[in-house]
């Protein structure tokens, strides 16, 4: 799975704007823009969310020290800036092709479970960022059943869905 997500996170690309600064347009700051915004949907920042997003970036770029820290600040604050998601499933939906935004949504659903709890809201932005990029709900919900139960978790209750 780790290797996996090292090849979504190296097809990203650079997208570094100008004098090396990073923005949005980096497909590294968008991917960590939103999976910052999925981690605090449910107003709860908790550290095992936390170290699955610090240990994607790092481990698929291969980033770490002051590198690392830049790119997760910079992601970050433009989640922290965004007044919506467009900016960033933009560049995802751009620099991706269909079986790399299929991966990202699995990372999504990753950092959504790394606390072993699916809240309503972090459910609806990975809906909404899917939808933005071209993944279709079948495709949404087998990832989140496969992860789920990667994790041992239950699926949630009401939605139609069983542990079969």
């Amino acid at each position: 799975m780790f290797d996996r997500i090292a090849g979504f996170f190296q097809r990203l690309g650079d997208g570094r704007s100008g004098e090396g600064a990073l923005t949005a347009e980096d497909a590294r700051v968008a991917a960590a823009a939103l999976m910052y915004h999925v981690m605090d949907a449910d107003g709860e920042r908790r550290e095992e969310e936390r170290r699955k997003l610090v240990q994607a970036i790092a481990g698929t770029y291969g980033l770490e020290g002051s590198e690392l820290a830049a790119v997760l600040a910079a992601g970050e604050a433009a989640d922290s800036d965004a007044v919506d998601l467009y900016a960033f499933t933009r560049v995802i939906l751009r620099d991706l092709d269909e079986a790399a935004r299929l991966e990202f949504i699995e990372l999504m659903w990753e950092v959504v479970y790394a606390d072993g709890i699916l809240h309503e809201l972090e459910d609806n932005t990975v809906w909404r960022v899917a939808e933005l990029i071209g993944v279709s709900n079948r495709d949404r919900v087998l990832l989140r059943r496969k992860v789920a139960r990667s994790r041992g978790v239950a699926l949630p209750s009401g939605s139609g869905e069983t542990d079969d």
